[in-house]
């Protein structure tokens, strides 16, 4: 696997990583992020389904939490999990944890990690966890970690621990894998913790750069036990101190805002959970990322307005004279919110009236989407958005259709892998700066 960078600017990159996988035929754009997985297959969707969805990521991301379980019949089945779930052509990268379903803290000791399959907890040592990689043959897999979140407030002793426990790790991977005909062709992620301690995490990043490993994964900043300050500044040290010619991966970050703010300190590969998270909560993905404006279209949008007719009621000549009684009683926003992401000025903000649209997505359980027939994001080719509306989807969320999680899934994959395009597009552009500022115009 080799990295070759078109550009690096302030610590962004932007190239391609060639020669990936275990037959060396594949190569990925970075930025980029995975295809997340629950046991082995993109959530509420078949592969036909999946097949719908424009710019599916090749790297597909596989989790022990929900498939250690499966470990005998994988071992059993001797051709590795691509072909066992259908995607024989996909990169396969295994993780230990499964970002949308956090564990427990206090599980892990020197010797052993826990993971929560379906069952319950799983303990694996070090040999059941190179066993069940040998079974997988997986492309890529991070070592084992003793990466758990760490509550705020941790001693310095246990974070020095955790580090410790994860190099002591990583050796022994390194010891089973170069004497593995099976893994011989695979790359092993080293796995970068610290805690909240900076000296700690440089120590990590020193040690672990030390060893033969084909890139580096930075762990334990997932969840809310640190600042986004202190989070972004840990990030920048240690990407600082990474070689450049090795692929920076990261676990737990999602967000549109905290992507870029990632990006930004020179972060290459992201997980693919989001769009999953807020499938689960009923939500579509409608944030804005067209930071090129079309000057038609906003000579348009001028023409647009004002508004003179809503419900045969004559309104001021500018939406900003009209009072906030006005914009409930006619109904404004109700129509400002069917522009979806197509606006750069309308999906930027939230609504001031009712507080229904949150950042970053809409929340299609409330029932001002009842009547509402247009698609969830205007001007989305996704299949959902050309063929369904607000109105179907809220229905069957209503009614706990399992069409709700198919269509959303599909959307909001749609949606979060065009993102990523556009950072790619902005990074090329050299307009990260404005994508930047169009996200977080749209933050709550």
């Amino acid at each position: 696997m080799k990295l070759i960078l078109s550009s690096l600017v302030n610590g962004c990159r932007h190239g391609k990583l060639i020669e990936v996988g275990r037959k060396r035929s594949k190569s990925l754009d970075i930025p980029g992020c995975l295809l997340y997985t629950r046991t082995g297959t993109a959530p509420h969707l078949t592969h036909d389904t999946l097949n719908l969805i424009e710019g599916v990521p090749e790297p597909v991301h596989l989790t022990l939490s929900t498939l250690a379980e499966h470990q005998e019949v994988l071992e059993e089945y001797k051709e590795g999990i691509g072909k066992f779930i259908g995607m024989p052509d996909s990169l396969i990268y295994c993780s230990q944890n499964d970002p949308a379903s956090p564990c427990p803290s206090g599980y892990n000791t020197n010797k052993t990690v826990s993971v929560w399959g379906g069952g319950g907890r799983i303990e694996l040592t070090l040999s059941k966890f190179m066993a069940i990689q040998q079974a997988f043959k997986p492309d890529w897999y991070h070592c084992m970690a003793d990466g758990e979140p760490l509550p705020p407030g941790s001693s310095r002793k246990r974070i020095n621990k955790s580090v410790d426990r994860t190099l002591g790790f990583l050796d022994e991977c390194l010891k089973v894998h170069q004497n593995s005909e099976v893994l011989k062709d695979a790359e092993i992620i080293g796995v970068i913790e610290g805690g909240d301690i900076l000296e700690e995490r440089l120590r990590s990043a020193r040690e672990t750069m030390k060893r033969p490993v084909g890139g580096f994964l930075l762990d334990g900043l997932q969840g809310e036990n640190m600042t986004d300050d202190l989070k972004l500044d840990l990030i920048s040290s240690v990407t600082g101190e990474l070689p450049v010619d090795k692929p920076r991966l990261i676990h737990g970050i999602g967000k549109p805002d905290e992507v870029l703010e990632c990006v930004s300190r020179g972060v290459d590969l992201f997980e693919g959970f989001f769009p999953y998270q807020v499938t689960e909560q009923g939500k579509a993905l409608s944030f804005n990322f067209k930071y090129k404006v079309d000057p038609e279209a906003e000579e348009e949008k001028s023409l647009a307005v004002p508004l003179h007719q809503i419900q045969g009621q004559q309104l001021s000549s500018t939406c900003t004279s009209v009072t906030h009684e006005q914009c409930e009683k006619n109904n404004i926003f109700t129509m400002l919110h069917r522009n979806g992401s197509g606006d750069n000025d309308i999906s930027s903000k939230t609504s001031d009236c009712d507080g229904k649209m949150k950042a970053f997505s809409i929340d299609l359980k409330n029932e001002q989407f009842r009547d509402d027939f247009s698609p969830l994001v205007e001007g989305c080719p996704c299949y959902c958005c050309k063929n369904h509306t607000r109105a179907y989807l809220y229905h069957l969320l209503l009614t706990n259709e399992l069409l709700a999680g198919v269509l959303l899934m599909i959307h909001n994959l749609h949606h979060y892998f065009a993102f990523f395009q556009s950072i790619r597009d902005a990074l090329k552009d050299g307009r990260l700066k404005d994508l930047k500022e169009l996200i977080a115009k749209q933050k709550v």
